[in-house]
């Protein structure tokens, strides 16, 4: 059984204890957890890196749930541990443009996406708020996509992971995980019927 915890642990083992902050393994675990978190809701096959076709290009999906031939949602995974004053802006610049991306080519597609968010690497912006409140703000206005909300660069659901790395990897706030996967879940199935249909006797 994988927790956010663990996850937690191994990204701050990979970046800080071992330094490889650009490691393309260091949300392995958090992957790990998404596939079983689906799985746990009936949407058993989800796996990671998994490459969805968009509009502009096709790109390699932190994790993606591929049935009956087509990809039906995918989730990005992020990581924001430095440099957040500058990397805040182009995190959400990239989510729309990633979302969209794909969303234009498969308008159904039920899309997540979470954030883990280093509180201790992040100052004050000069407004007097914190850089994680309004870079959470922003996910949020660019979440909820559903009917008659179908705008492209939007995501279904999403989830920022508050972190404190100054000493020891600890969770400073938990987002609501479980409604978070419920969501995704809830979406896919409404916008592919025959899933429930299959299931039933």
């Amino acid at each position: 059984m994988i927790t956010l915890q663990d996850a937690v642990d191994d990204l701050y083992r990979l970046t800080v204890i071992e330094k490889r902050r650009t490691s393309t393994r260091r949300l392995d675990v958090l992957a790990d957890y998404c596939v079983q978190e689906l799985s746990n809701r009936g949407l058993s096959g989800a796996t990671k890196e998994v490459r969805i076709p968009g509009i502009g290009r096709t790109k390699s999906w932190d994790v993606a749930w591929p049935e009956c031939g087509k990809i039906k949602f995918g989730i990005s995974l992020k990581s924001l541990l430095k440099n957040i004053a500058g990397t805040v802006p182009n995190r959400a610049d990239d989510l729309m443009g990633e979302m969209a991306n794909v969303q234009l080519w498969s308008p159904e597609i039920v899309t997540g996406y979470v954030a883990v968010f280093d509180v201790s690497a992040s100052k004050i912006r000069s407004d007097g708020t914190r850089w994680v409140d309004f870079f959470r703000s922003t996910i949020e206005r660019l979440s909820g996509r559903d009917a008659p909300a179908w705008a492209a660069g939007m995501v279904e659901a999403s989830a920022i992971v508050e972190v404190d790395f100054s000493s020891r990897p600890m969770i400073a706030r938990s987002p609501d995980m479980s409604s978070f996967f419920d969501e995704l879940r809830t979406r896919v199935v409404e916008r592919n019927p025959e899933i429930q249909r299959r299931k039933q006797p």
